[in-house]
């Protein structure tokens, strides 16, 4: 799996809200920028919010692209926005959204580990409290070891 599955760059905080899907495009819009996808993923993003909710739990939303979208994923990569509003993510409130694209089946373990951090509420409150996308990216760096 790739090294720095989540780089700094790609860690957020972002101001005020959003709606779901203007999350899942900003989400989607980290990931075409970081050369992970192609642009079209984010349609495909949009497209499996749709038929089913990507909301995790504790604060959570995981979007990811349909398995047609497959083709469109050129790297593994994670994209970490923290909202300092929640999101009404299908009745439930999301601050964190976390975009995610696998090559092959590499979604399986990024998965995992993200689901292994928020399953800890402690944790969550500590990444809630972070001042900084460098000390909420310093947090997660979990997520990047093999």
């Amino acid at each position: 799996m790739t090294d720095q599955i989540l780089s700094p760059e790609n860690v957020r905080i972002v101001p005020g809200g959003a709606t779901r899907d203007e999350a899942i495009r900003e989400a989607g819009r980290v990931l075409v920028d970081a050369g992970a996808v192609d642009a079209a993923y984010v349609d495909s993003m949009l497209e499996r919010e749709s038929t089913v909710s990507t909301y995790m739990g504790n604060w959570l939303a995981i979007p990811h692209g349909t398995n047609e979208a497959k083709d469109l994923i050129r790297k593994s990569a994670l994209t970490m926005l923290r909202y300092e509003q929640p999101i009404d993510w299908g009745g439930e409130p999301a601050r964190f959204v976390v975009g995610i694209a696998g090559l092959g089946d590499e979604h399986l373990e990024i998965l995992s580990k993200i689901a292994i951090v928020f399953s800890d509420e402690d944790q969550v409150n500590t990444l809630l409290a972070a001042g900084s996308s460098e000390e909420l990216h310093a947090l997660l760096s979990e997520v990047n070891e093999s």
